[in-house]
């Protein structure tokens, strides 16, 4: 019952974030936020231009002074969607000049921490219900590494795993980024799907890859990690091991409804001889459990023949048998660490394994993060130097193989990786250069 002139009145006082959380109460509020007049005033006062700027041409200083403008030639909205615009774009540009830099160990750019801070990025998951209700969880921990960070929620109220159907993963940013305060989450913001997941069945589809006397571990699609309660069989805890490779364009250009589609690599011509195969590549690879940190290496010069081709992966050694000099000690005993409200625990034998794999020009060209287990070996050590137990770690995708086997010596109580083999999907190759393998 209010006049428009009031709220006109009332509105012209909001900042920006307020003035777009007014507008999706109803209809009418909706228009009214949209009045050219307040948005140009905002817009104004956040970029003002420079006097030199004014002797420039009508169309391009409309946006120096409020009283100098016709508004009446503007469609409604018109300077809230140029304010937004220009927002966005100077977020862009700020994230993009400290992505620029990059990290010659990991070919990733050094400061995606800093990054992630300047664009207001979050991460929520949405457990959606066989009624269609879904419960947004927003209260997360994160921890930064070197090529990844681990998000982990935990909630004491979580929704009956036996009711819940799908499992998503958005990246959250806020539409007006404020570097000078925390993200508002009442304010406007934008999902992006990451990956989806079916909770159906989930203890028989699940992988698991481990236990102790609280939690079991299964693993949804290698990236994501549910912890259920042994006793009630309920949610515990949800971990999610996101690799710095595309991780800004996975959690911010897709929609909330479709994931984000990478392009395809563009390869440089002549730069790889199907004759000679794979060379020069390098890996960087990081094993933690979240809070520590067991290995963090990398491994340079590795390169495969066109010989080493065989049911359809090229095998590239990174650590053999048979060279000791390249054996690799871990720091520790291995084990992935969680904890919720009430309980802190860690379940070992499992990890998460950081995988950095670039090519003969330092780019990315095989990437993941993903939570693994180690397995004890039926064979033994028949290495002179290694009279202990054989442990192995097995990782597979849809670009390829990574087999990891360690040596546990009980004198120094410590795990040395004897043997690192990486087998890589020839389609893999073959789409990245051009080639036929």
């Amino acid at each position: 019952s209010m006049p428009s002139e009031m709220l006109m009145k009332i509105f012209s006082y909001l900042d920006a974030v307020s003035l777009l959380s007014v507008g999706c109460v109803n209809k009418r509020f909706y228009h009214l936020a949209n009045d050219n007049g307040i948005w140009l005033k905002i817009y104004s006062s956040c970029f003002q231009p420079k006097r030199t700027m004014w002797k420039m041409k009508s169309d391009q200083t409309e946006t120096g002074s409020l009283g100098c403008v016709p508004l009446c030639d503007r469609k409604p909205g018109y300077w809230k969607k140029e304010y937004i615009l220009k927002q966005i774009a100077a977020v862009k540009t700020r994230v993009m000049r400290l992505v620029k830099p990059v990290d010659p160990y990991t070919g990733l750019p050094c400061k995606n921490k800093e990054a992630i801070k300047a664009l207001g990025l979050s991460w929520i998951i949405v457990l959606k219900d066989k009624n269609g209700k879904e419960h947004v969880m927003e209260k997360a921990n994160l921890s930064f590494k070197d090529t990844s960070v681990t998000i982990l929620w935990y909630s004491t109220n979580w929704p009956c795993l036996d009711i819940l159907s799908t499992l998503k993963l958005f990246g959250v940013t806020p539409l007006l980024p404020d570097q000078s305060r925390v993200p508002n989450k009442n304010g406007p913001r934008q999902r992006s799907l990451i990956a989806e997941y079916y909770l159906a069945n989930l203890t028989e589809s699940g992988v698991a890859i481990g236990a102790d006397k609280l939690v079991q571990l299964f693993s949804l699609n290698r990236e994501l990690l549910l912890g259920l309660w042994k006793e009630k069989n309920e949610i515990a805890f949800v971990m999610a091991s996101l690799h710095y490779h595309q991780l800004l364009e996975r959690s911010t250009l897709g929609s909330a409804t479709v994931q984000y589609a990478f392009p395809p690599n563009k390869p440089v011509l002549d730069d790889i001889d199907p004759e000679y195969g794979l060379h020069d590549y390098s890996l960087h690879l990081d094993m933690h459990g979240r809070s520590c940190t067991y290995l963090c290496g990398t491994f340079r010069s590795l390169f495969c023949r066109k010989g080493d081709i065989a049911n359809g992966y090229l095998r590239l050694p990174v650590v053999t048998l048979k060279d000791n000099t390249k054996h690799v000690p871990l720091i520790g005993t291995l084990g992935l660490s969680w904890e919720t409200d009430a309980f802190k625990g860690n379940v070992k034998d499992c990890y998460v394994m950081d995988f950095t794999l670039l090519d003969e020009t330092g780019k990315p060209f095989w990437c993941f993060s993903a939570p693994v287990c180690m397995e004890l070996s039926s064979q033994a050590s028949s290495l002179y130097d290694y009279m202990g137990h054989i442990y192995t770690t097995d990782y597979a995708d849809s670009e390829g193989k990574v087999c990891v086997e360690f040596v546990w010596l009980e004198e120094t109580k410590e795990y040395f990786i004897v043997n690192l083999v990486l087998y890589i999907s020839t389609k893999k190759v073959n789409n990245w250069y051009g080639t036929n393998y």
